[in-house]
């Protein structure tokens, strides 16, 4: 049943809000796969903080350019399914990819990230990056370290008279003891 053209532009204007909010698209082919496992590909879009939708080339093509983005026309040849990252782009281009790998149903076709074409080789790069709760936590160690070294620096003086005065304390009080 064909869709009427108020409804057409609903859907233009939902996907363009999500392609403006997201960080990176990925699109995938999706020939043969059962809706079951669709299901389950999109729960795992959503725990990776993005969305997961099939989409008509015709739409696809118009989302792009009306962002001002340049259309590969390869990209939307055949079935297509969009995956929207909102969150972590690494994240869930890394989902898309392992998911990929295992079904022989879905093929990374290509993607956007920051306004540029990324091709599926791209992709799989973009997939290989540390999430990011790990980038950030990498980072926050980076930026610790040398205010670490210098807490320890600073107390090591202190610290050895301490156990000189223990020391000798201990020593005083041996001989009482015994």
């Amino acid at each position: 049943m064909a869709i009427s053209k108020q409804r057409k532009e609903e859907i233009l204007e939902s996907y363009q809000a999500w392609f403006d909010k997201s960080k990176a698209l990925v699109i995938t082919e999706y020939t043969g796969l059962a809706v079951k496992d669709l299901d389950q590909l999109r729960q795992k879009m959503r725990d990776n903080g993005g969305e997961f939708h099939i989409i008509k080339n015709t739409l696809g093509k118009k989302i792009v350019q009306a962002a001002g983005y340049p259309v590969d026309e390869k990209m939307f040849i055949g079935s297509t399914a969009i995956g929207f990252a909102f969150e972590d782009a690494a994240g869930l281009a890394k989902a898309l990819s392992d998911y990929s790998n295992s079904s022989e149903f879905v093929k990374i076709k290509g993607g956007y990230l920051a306004n540029k074409i990324l091709s599926a080789a791209q992709v799989k790069a973009l997939a290989e990056l540390p999430p990011l709760p790990v980038v950030r936590a990498q980072l926050l160690g980076v930026i610790n370290a040398p205010a670490s070294k210098l807490v320890r620096t600073l107390a090591e003086p202190g610290r050895q008279i301490a156990g000189v005065i223990k020391a000798y304390a201990d020593k005083d009080s041996a001989p009482a003891e015994a």
